[in-house]
């Protein structure tokens, strides 16, 4: 990890006034770079994904990932620059690949990372990873308090049955490892319902099960960690109701999977 930001951009004009905009506002003192990729051999785009640790400060729930997509035109000498925020490293790292970055080189694994605790986990984080433009994200919210977790709220356009979906993310402190699971909802109300109350267990996809019956996850758990491509390393987040700024500002300690 690197908190070292150069898009080298000093030669370079913003090519539309939200370009201008974003990189007016663009703050990196308070990020932490996770992965970032620069192409080559002329360096036309840079694709980075980070940590704000200000948000710690802020209003509980907030997202915490930011994702940042850079594109030159060296013949033009401009540039274009775009920034989103996300509760998830999957769904941000959706946001890059959905961007032209490709997704071996924004993975994150290793020794700095928690592990997913089964094939099931990865397999979800794979799927929004590939999703391309299928989820459209309603809603999120990321909590660094007991339970350390996030959620992601998002209508799944693909989806005949059960178009809202929840992504659940849990972290577990003692066994440093976390898991992703998807439940899904008929409509917005019914997940809102579900996220306030939890009371009972998140309802799995349709999709989940064959035409027997049979519960797919089975064999998603035997061939997905084969397949893993590397835990998704950040804080921990989830459901923080109501969401009110605290009277002053405090910081929220970071339970992340950052080891």
């Amino acid at each position: 990890m690197s908190d070292v930001f150069d898009f080298a951009l000093d030669a370079l004009s913003p090519a539309d006034d939200a370009s201008e905009e974003a990189m007016d506002t663009f703050w990196a003192g308070d990020l932490t770079v996770l992965a970032q990729h620069h192409t080559a051999p002329n360096g036309s785009h840079s694709f980075v994904l980070a940590h704000d640790r200000s948000v710690t400060w802020g209003v509980p729930g907030e997202p915490q990932l930011v994702t940042i997509a850079v594109a030159r035109d060296l013949s033009r000498s401009t540039f274009t620059f775009e920034t989103s925020y996300h509760a998830t490293a999957s769904f941000a790292q959706s946001w890059l690949v959905e961007r032209g970055c490709p997704p071996e080189r924004i993975a994150l694994g290793g020794g700095d990372y928690v592990k997913p605790a089964d094939g099931l986990t990865v397999q979800v984080e794979q799927q929004i990873r590939q999703s391309g433009t299928r989820y459209e994200v309603l809603d999120t919210c990321a909590s660094d308090y007991d339970p350390s977790e996030t959620w992601t709220l998002a209508r799944a356009s693909r989806a005949s049955q059960a178009p809202v979906r929840v992504f659940h993310e849990e972290w577990d402190h003692d066994a440093a490892t976390y898991t992703m699971r998807e439940g899904a909802f008929a409509d917005v109300g019914a997940a809102q319902t579900w996220l306030e109350e939890r009371s009972g267990p998140l309802p799995e996809p349709p999709e989940y099960s064959d035409h027997d019956g049979a519960v797919v996850r089975a064999r998603i758990a035997r061939i997905a960690l084969a397949r893993s491509a590397g835990a998704s390393g950040m804080p921990k987040a989830g459901l923080d109701a109501p969401r009110t700024a605290p009277a002053e500002p405090v910081q929220r300690p970071v339970q992340g999977r950052l080891l």
